[in-house]
């Protein structure tokens, strides 16, 4: 790396520069995903400013499913458009191991890159070596409305089952009030209502495929866990809830409209937030539901930060990377909102630290999610393939997404069950065919 630029992370003074140490200005571009978190960051970035005033920072920020398009196909064509990708666990293993992400091993000191979770680093390595950078870490947990339980005369139990989770729906309902007893992704993607369908699927006990790479969707398990989605969302969820991903739920949830949430965790400073959300004081946390199979309905993730191999600018972008994901980032914004703000997830530290703990109501049931999921056992039979809410081979975006467009298409009315699940077992099996598997 570039001495003077190694030399220049952290508190670099801007007269130190002046007096010597600067050199012609470097541009990066960042694509990111249109989250509460990451818009966070772009508002402070003249902390990043003052200490690399030779490196400007260009932002493109984007849509979920548009992002995911946009930076693979940039990747993977060497395009070169991108210095800085906002990418998750899936595609951090494939594309190192097609050599198209740059390691990670010289980061600059103090960094402490070993305090990163382990669940959280494992995946986003390759043989052991770090390829991104995990901005937040996630899993998946229930979010409730502790008000309307209590009028309902419930008790949320810390781990409900599929079943608490129908019957306080029902509870909470009050269509008239435009209150929905429960809030679920329905939005088409492997990312979007995919990632939450799959974990779900893997408590009921389905596989995306068995042992010998044959699509699953012609089995119970698989019927069983959309008949309790569709019957969930039909009688208890929003209208329009096909095309309700995680930011439109979220806005819901604010708003007041969901008596329950099952999405990811680190939405939950964004519920409790009293500057965003109207029932900030109302909210509770529960684990994942199960069915008594012995596997919860959460999954593992990491929005993480990687630098492209055809980006020209790899030491700038690396600068920006340790700055947005260092110990320093995560202070900075506990100053500017609070430590309830923080970017949750990913370092061992921060949970830890007991300013984090006594501001977040949500932190251990956060930890806790995501030390359960297990990438290498994601569902109740042996699998061929890790991964909770995805499968981690390079052919499973496209399935996946196209799976999802049948379900969601069912949530629309469009068709039945039987028939997006008939659709998914066809359209799996002969691009699995296709693919050689």
């Amino acid at each position: 790396m570039n001495t003077k630029l190694r030399a220049c992370l952290g508190a670099c003074a801007v007269g130190a520069l002046s007096a010597g140490a600067a050199w012609a200005e470097t541009t990066i571009t960042v694509a990111t995903v249109n989250n509460g978190d990451m818009i966070r960051m772009q508002g402070l970035m003249d902390d990043f400013n003052a200490q690399h005033p030779d490196i400007k920072v260009e932002w493109v920020t984007l849509e979920e499913n548009v992002l995911r398009q946009r930076v693979t196909q940039d990747i993977a064509t060497n395009g070169g458009q991108f210095d800085v990708m906002t990418i998750g666990t899936y595609e951090v293993p494939i594309w190192a191991g097609q050599d198209w992400l740059v390691p990670l091993t010289d980061m600059p000191e103090g960094y402490d890159a070993d305090d990163f979770l382990p669940a959280i680093a494992g995946g986003l390595s390759k043989d052991g070596t770090l390829y991104a950078a995990p901005f937040y870490g996630e899993s998946s947990m229930v979010m409730y409305r502790k008000d309307l339980m209590e009028k309902a005369g419930m008790e949320m139990p810390e781990a409900p089952t599929w079943d608490d989770i129908k019957k306080a729906a029902e509870a909470m309902t009050d269509k008239e009030a435009e209150v929905y007893g429960i809030c679920l992704r329905g939005k088409a993607g492997w990312g979007e209502n995919m990632a939450f369908l799959s974990a779900m699927a893997n408590s009921y006990g389905a596989r995306w495929f068995d042992e010998d790479w044959k699509a699953q969707f012609d089995q119970p398990e698989w019927k069983a866990t959309l008949d309790t989605y569709m019957d969930l969302m039909t009688n208890y969820g929003p209208p329009g809830a096909s095309t309700n991903g995680f930011n439109e739920n979220l806005s819901l949830f604010q708003q007041g409209k969901c008596g329950m949430w099952i999405d990811a965790t680190v939405a939950a400073s964004f519920v409790t937030n009293p500057n965003d959300s109207s029932v900030a004081d109302q909210v509770g946390f529960a684990l994942a539901p199960d069915n008594g199979l012995g596997k919860r309905g959460n999954w593992l993730w990491a929005w993480s930060l990687g630098i492209p191999a055809g980006s020209d600018a790899k030491d700038a972008a690396k600068q920006f990377v340790a700055w947005a994901t260092s110990k320093d980032y995560t202070a900075l914004v506990a100053s500017k909102e609070g430590w309830a703000n923080v970017p949750p997830g990913t370092r061992t530290s921060l949970y830890e630290n007991q300013e984090y703990l006594d501001a977040a109501p949500f932190a251990k049931m956060t930890l806790d999610s995501i030390n359960s999921a297990d990438p290498t056992a994601p569902t109740v039979d042996p699998v061929p393939y890790t991964g909770v809410q995805f499968v981690a081979i390079p052919e499973f975006a496209g399935i996946g997404t196209q799976v999802g467009q049948e379900f969601s298409a069912a949530l629309a009315g469009q068709q039945t069950v039987e028939q997006a699940l008939e659709k998914a077992q066809a359209l799996t099996t002969d691009e699995m065919e296709a693919a050689g598997y």
